[in-house]
C-alpha cells in the first residue's frame, strides 16, 4: 500500500508533463546556447514551482523521481560542435510540499 501514493502523485502530475505550454520551451531548443542557459540559471531561486521553472529555462530534457525529489535536467552543448565533452548539464531537485504542490529545492551545474 506504500506506492499508493506515489502512484496517485505520479498519475496527477503526467498530464503536465506530457501536455507543456509550446512557449515555454523555448530554452529547450537545440539552438538555445549555454550562455543563454546560464543568464535564465541566475534567476533560478529556491521555493519556485515548476512551472516558474518551465517558464524560466523551458521543458527539460530528462525528469527522475529519487526517493521523494523530483529531479529536472536540462543539457546543453558548450560550443558549436556537437561532441559529449562539450556537454554541460543544469540538474533542478525538486521536493514536495504535499503530494502535487513541488518546489525548488536545489540545482547544480554538472561537467564545469
Amino acid at each position: 500500500m506504500r506506492r499508493l501514493p506515489t502512484l496517485v502523485l505520479l498519475a496527477a502530475l503526467l498530464p503536465s508533463f506530457a501536455w507543456p505550454d509550446p512557449a515555454l520551451a523555448q530554452a529547450s531548443r537545440p539552438n538555445a546556447s549555454l550562455a543563454q542557459a546560464e543568464r535564465s540559471a541566475v534567476d533560478l531561486k529556491q521555493g519556485m514551482t515548476p512551472d516558474e521553472v518551465q517558464q524560466l529555462l523551458g521543458k527539460p530534457r530528462r525528469t527522475a523521481l529519487r526517493g521523494t525529489a523530483l529531479q529536472w535536467t536540462y543539457v546543453w552543448n558548450g560550443s558549436s560542435a556537437s561532441s559529449s565533452s562539450s556537454e554541460r548539464s543544469l540538474s533542478v531537485e525538486f521536493a514536495a510540499k504535499a503530494a502535487d504542490l513541488w518546489y525548488v529545492n536545489g540545482w547544480g551545474w554538472a561537467n564545469y
